[in-house]
């Protein structure tokens, strides 16, 4: 098959095998549905057109049904290791006439550009349904456990009581959050490419919305040149995937802490263990470790899309259009992993309830609640009041830590003399904040960790949920009727219409 009369000689040796080929090959696994699925398109619009009668459309349609990856494959050779033009030589050998006018005024430049649109499109999906199940795990251990205590952390040290609910619907939230957010991209870059040509536009009156609906875009991309030169979608994406990466690592750092024996708060079960070859007491959280390792190579991935990208004329080039997203399945196959994995982890994870607790009540975590108790109870301004609880707080662990008997209330009522501000019953302001249990119910704004707090803002999760759920399963939903109706379109009885 004579592809070109401007050159004589095939690719060399090293373009085919260190780029040709590779592209070839990861195309036709992951791409050639959606080649496929643009072929039929195209048809449709040639039989509207009145470029292809109804019997070429029909025996074009019925050899694009029937192709397979591996006959594809067969005509890389002779098609330059390009699965537009492999795809083309393959259906043209299955018909049983020569079908001149097929491809007639078409570019594989939006053609390319809508192929690979059409698969993030896909991977976005995928990956929103792997953030809903992530959501039902953490809202279901979440919804089990919003009463026991557990010591909560501001710059790594002691700060406020919360409990294991109140934590994880914090992950519910991010889950919810970046599965919005996705969303919101989604609907943002879901328009086709098709119909802008090589980048100018295209001669015969294609119907680009008609062309859009074919492939379940809500229509066009409006400009020729943006249809084919831009890939400001997978940068979008990426920026999704990279941001959500970033929350997913913090959560991983805390089980990390809260796992270690230095906490010993939380803990994973054997099969989701490691072992130090040397040191047999331990039990090591690899898992962990991987899984937050794999959250840089998020970001590490939208830096390399955007470097591909930087600098590049505002044309379509095989710098940008192949180059610069060459990593874009394996960030999403690092996605999946992160929210697989992470997922088991929330699962599997077990909260050691008596060592929370008895960290809470071996701190001093009522250090806010006092100095509120001060200044509501006694009118002692706000600022004088924390530094009488401070001054408490250093008498306490200046006489070993002990502030559940009279020591602490001798301490408290010292440290408000000091401030000029005598307490008459100093130890009746220490009730709330030494009781754990207290300290929870203590915080009565919405979405804080008061257990009735939770239970609302675990009920609102659920409802944002079954929202996004039925949002995501539309979207993918419109995808199938249309691939359905374009199949439907070529069918011998059919109108011609799509």
């Amino acid at each position: 098959m004579s592809l070109t009369g401007r050159l004589a000689a095939a690719p060399a040796d090293f373009i085919r095998q260190e780029f040709l080929e590779p592209q070839f090959r990861h195309e036709v696994t992951h791409l050639m549905r959606w080649y496929v699925l643009i072929e039929k398109a195209l048809l449709c619009e040639y039989r509207r057109l009145g470029i292809l009668p109804a019997h070429q459309v029909e025996q074009l349609a019925t050899a694009l049904c029937g192709l397979t990856p591996e006959d594809v494959a067969t005509e890389a050779g002779l098609a330059l290791s390009d699965i537009a033009l492999a795809l083309e030589a393959r259906v043209s050998k299955a018909v049983p006439d020569p079908v001149p006018a097929w491809h007639v005024d078409r570019s594989r430049n939006d053609l390319q550009a809508c192929a690979q649109l059409l698969d993030v499109r896909e991977q976005v999906s995928e990956i929103a349904a792997l953030l809903d199940r992530l959501a039902e795990v953490a809202h279901e251990r979440a919804s089990a456990d919003v009463t026991s205590p557990m010591p909560g952390y501001t710059h790594l040290q002691s700060a406020q009581i919360i409990t294991p609910g109140f934590y994880l619907s914090a992950v519910v939230e991010h889950a919810l959050s970046t599965s919005s957010r996705l969303l919101a991209t989604y609907d943002r870059i879901n328009f086709s490419p098709l119909g802008a040509g090589p980048m100018a536009g295209q001669e015969l009156a294609w119907d680009r919305e008609r062309l859009a609906r074919a492939v379940g875009c809500a229509g066009p991309v409006p400009h020729a040149l943006a249809a084919v030169a831009s890939r400001a979608w997978l940068l979008d994406v990426a920026a999704d995937v990279a941001s959500a990466g970033v929350g997913f690592s913090r959560f991983l750092t805390d089980l990390m802490a809260w796992s270690s024996s230095g906490y010993g708060l939380v803990e994973l079960p054997d099969e989701l263990a490691g072992i130090s070859a040397a040191m047999p007491q331990k039990k090591n959280y690899p898992l962990l470790e991987r899984l937050r390792g794999r959250t840089g190579h998020l970001t590490a991935f939208y830096v390399d899309f955007a470097t591909g990208q930087r600098n590049t004329a505002y044309s379509n080039s095989v710098e940008v259009s192949k180059e610069a997203g060459l990593h874009a399945g394996t960030m999403f196959a690092a996605m999946r992993s992160v929210l697989t994995g992470f997922t088991l982890v929330i699962d599997r994870l077990r909260w050691r309830t008596d060592k929370m607790r008895a960290a809470c009540e071996e701190d001093h975590f009522g250090g806010f609640s006092l100095a509120n108790e001060l200044t509501l109870r006694s009118g002692i301004p706000w600022r004088t009041a924390q530094v009488i609880a401070g001054r408490y707080v250093s008498a306490v662990l200046a006489e070993g830590g002990c502030h559940a008997d009279g020591g602490g209330a001798a301490a408290l009522g010292s440290a408000a003399r000091e401030a000029g501000h005598p307490l008459d019953d100093p130890g009746s302001y220490l009730t709330k904040s030494l009781d754990v249990d207290a300290q929870l119910h203590a915080k009565v704004s919405s979405g804080s960790t008061n257990p009735d707090s939770v239970r609302a803002l675990l009920a609102g999760q659920r409802e944002r949920l079954g929202a996004l759920t039925a949002e995501w399963d539309a979207r993918r939903g419109a995808v199938q009727e249309a691939m359905a109706a374009t199949d439907a379109a070529l069918r011998p009885s059919a109108g011609g219409t799509v």
